[in-house]
């Protein structure tokens, strides 16, 4: 086992996936503290790296495309604080900082984990129910339903229709930026039949964010979102139907199918995936053997 504890977090590898544990650090984020633990299995790994300084340095982590929901929902746009795959190490950790970097990167290889992009996810996203306010709104979301409900700073046409429950099953896309500069940030959800390009600060379905302390968190609830909506790369049939799509695709060789037994195993193990998913998953791979 390989494992890091500096202010900013605690990193532990075990050879089938990293702990991450954010610090207690009044430095830390609001949002990595409000994310709390997460269970990065091998298999999400696209590949680790440490960067040294002259004060500090920082370990990163680099995930395969589609593993995540929360890199999903918000697009690489998280800053660097708010960043759960990034880890200040102090200088007089530095050898262990490379001593982490080298077993993971040992295992990557052992294990033959391919770094191309996934087409289903390999990490649960935020827990639910969840609730967040900022900006000119609440958004809520209990793993069926999103409610925005709106504050004395909503614009008047976009309150008058009051409070909003939408659907999960209405909901074809969800997308989170943040403020920058002098252009307003948002939390916005995409509606079938109902796509607009109305502003966030007129659209009903969307909250507008003016880069307050609390902003970030709204990432927290598209993650949620993302991770319960088809995969990015799910085919158009499957999207419609809310479904998300196989984990391997038909052309992959046996030997694919056995690593992905063993990802599931380790998901399984780590409590990412419950008894019933991980019966379900294991079953569609054994069919496709």
């Amino acid at each position: 086992m390989a494992e890091i504890i500096q202010k900013d977090g605690t990193w532990t590898f075990d050879g089938d996936a990293l702990r991450l544990t954010p610090g207690r650090d009044k430095n830390v984020s609001l949002l990595r503290r409000t994310l709390g633990e997460l269970t990065v299995p091998l298999g999400a790994l696209a590949g680790i790296s440490f960067e040294q300084g002259k004060k500090s340095g920082r370990l990163r982590l680099r995930l395969r495309d589609g593993a995540d929901p929360l890199l999903q929902a918000t697009g690489g746009r998280l800053a660097e604080p708010n960043d759960p795959y990034q880890l200040t190490v102090e200088s007089d950790r530095y050898g262990v900082a490379e001593y982490v970097v080298d077993e993971v990167r040992d295992a990557l290889l052992l294990d033959r984990v391919p770094a191309d992009p996934v087409d289903g996810y390999l990490l649960p996203g935020p827990s639910v129910p969840l609730s967040v306010s900022a900006g000119d709104g609440t958004a809520s979301f209990d793993g069926e339903h999103v409610r925005l409900e709106w504050n004395w700073k909503t614009e008047d046409s976009k309150s008058a229709a009051g409070a909003r429950s939408l659907a999960l099953t209405d909901l074809t896309t969800v997308e989170w930026h943040p403020a920058v500069g002098l252009e307003n940030g948002y939390l916005r959800f995409t509606v079938r039949g109902a796509e607009t390009k109305a502003p966030p600060k007129y659209d009903p379905n969307s909250v507008e964010l003016w880069g307050f302390k609390k902003d970030p968190l709204m990432a927290l609830v598209a993650a949620a979102v993302q991770a319960r909506l088809p995969h990015p790369t799910a085919s158009p049939e499957a999207a419609r139907a809310g479904e998300q799509p196989a984990a391997i695709a038909p052309e992959d060789d046996h030997d694919a199918l056995l690593r992905r037994l063993r990802e599931l195993g380790d998901l399984h193990r780590s409590g990412v995936l419950t008894d019933e998913e991980f019966a379900t998953a294991k079953r569609a791979v054994l069919k496709r053997m």
